[in-house]
Parts: C-alpha cells; structure tokens; sequence
C-alpha cells in the first residue's frame, strides 16, 4: 500500500496543498483551508490522518503535470542541517580525526530551495554547485529538552533534501559555510511529505542521489552517526522544536565536490534523490538570469 504523500504547490497562480493520488492530486485546501490554511497548520493540528482519510473519498481535482510543486511546508521556522553524518563523509575529509563528538550543524532559509521539479539555478557568482542527497525529518509536536526514548513521537512526517552547496562559497570564512548553503534556489524539497508512522519507517531506509542516471551517492540511514533519537534530544536542549521544523539530516559520500576533479552541475544536469517509502525528487539545473 502506497503512504499517503502530501503536497504543497501552486496552480493557476494559487499556492494549495493536496494528497497525491493515482491520477492527480486532491485539491485538501479547497476542503481545509479555513481551518488549516497550510499544511504546517495541519501538522501543528496533528490532522495528517484525517486529510488522508478524506483523500481517499475523492477522485483528482488536478493533473499532476498541471501544478507546479512548491517545498511541502511554507515559511518553516527553523530549517536545521546536519553535516557529517555519515561515517565515510568524515573519511573523505581526509584530515586523520575520528568521528566527531557531537553534531555539526547550519541553518537553511527557506528561499534557497524550490520545490520538485524546479531547476536549481547556479548563480553567476560561482561555478561549483554540488548536489547532497538527504532525509528530512519534519517536526510535529513542539519541545525543548527530548528525552531521545521519546524523540520520534516529535516527528510528524519525512521528506527528502537536494541540500545543494556552493563550494567555494563555504571556505569564504574561518568558522561557518552559511553563505555557501543559502544561495537563492540552490537546493530543493520534496516532492511530498509521507507521515511517520514508527521506528521501522525510518530506521533504516536506502537513500540515493543520481545525476543524470549515474550513481553518486548510495547509503542507509541505519548507518548515521548521529541518529534521529539523539539529534532531536541535541536540537531540542538549545532550541524549542516546533511544528513545520524542518531538520535536514546529512548526506553520504559522493558529491561532486570529492572526485578528483570534481564533478559539479552544470545546466542540463538532471538530480534524482531517493529514499525507500518516500519517492524520488527531481531537478533540473539553469543558470543565473537576473
């Protein structure tokens, strides 16, 4: 059986959101919009089940090829991302240190993603866009201090991440990779969001990166080095997770930036990140206009 997977998007010139089915998508903001007028507020509602119990009572309203997918949670707080999180990403560094001791870690705006289906856009300031594959937890019940026996039950739903970096940018200063993370339109969310049901949803999922059908990057979740229980106890002891957070796991090995010489996109470049029980994110690469 096939999760239900939720979407934000915009048609007509209209942001909505929706349950995509076979056949189309299920327009749940021409139904909810008075009482969730996003699907963050459906998340802070705990409404996940009872959008998709009423998705299934109808046929599409709208063709898939009709909309224009937008990032699953509008104008999130917190965009959280983790670096290193893999045990061979600390390898490639190839400075002789174990593992590190506790998470690395930056923050996203939400500008610099586009939904599925949305070129990324290289900017005219660097040549070295680079692509990074993740999971994507989505917050759901507020809390600070998570005791991590119960950190998942914070967890509302999973999506994926092209958490694309501009790599000259983050060696810009001695101490942070901020500017090279938040290029406008340099990364992508979605398609969709599936909710979390439990441990096993998530534990151990397969996520891969493709570009242009060529493997890049191949890992599980079950491999993290800093796994979810313990992130959500790490985030939550600084800073109160809330509804619609948004928390960008890691990437494995594989981005361009660790060939030798390093393969970034160009445009016409095609991204294809995917994750079991989730589906694939797709993305195409423009160059900066304007």
């Amino acid at each position: 059986m096939i999760p239900p997977r939720l979407a934000t998007y915009s048609i007509d010139g209209s942001t909505r959101y929706g349950a995509v089915v076979d056949g189309g998508i299920v327009d749940l903001s021409a139904r909810f919009a008075k009482e969730y007028p996003t699907l963050r507020e459906v998340i802070a509602a705990d409404a996940l089940p009872k959008l998709a119990e009423e998705a299934a009572r109808h046929r599409p309203d709208h063709a898939l090829d009709a909309v224009t997918w937008l990032p699953p949670i509008p104008a999130p707080e917190k965009i959280i991302c983790i670096g290193v999180n893999y045990p061979d990403r600390n390898a490639e560094y190839k400075d002789g240190q174990n593992a590190p001791k506790y998470p690395s870690m930056f923050m996203r705006t939400p500008r610099s993603f586009v939904g599925h289906g949305t070129p990324l856009v290289r900017p005219r300031a660097s040549a070295q866009l680079d692509y990074e594959g993740e999971l994507v937890l989505i917050i759901g019940k507020a809390g600070r201090h998570i005791p991590e026996k119960t950190a998942l039950d914070h967890i509302a739903a999973i999506t994926l991440c092209n958490e694309g970096t501009i790599r000259d940018w983050v060696r810009h200063a001695k101490f942070n990779v901020t500017q090279g993370k938040n290029f406008d339109s340099t990364g992508s969310l979605g398609p969709w969001i599936v909710p979390y049901t439990d441990e096993a949803q998530i534990a151990d999922i397969r996520l891969t990166t493709r570009v242009n059908g060529e493997m890049r990057q191949d890992d599980r979740t079950g491999r993290l080095i800093f796994g979810f229980r313990y992130l959500l106890n790490y985030l939550s002891t600084f800073t109160t997770l809330v509804p619609g957070d948004v928390i960008v796991t890691g990437t494995p090995t594989g981005a361009g930036a660790r060939f030798d010489p390093p393969r970034y996109l160009v445009p016409g470049d095609v991204i294809e990140v995917e994750a079991d029980g989730v589906g694939t994110l797709r993305n195409g690469v423009i160059d900066e206009t304007s």
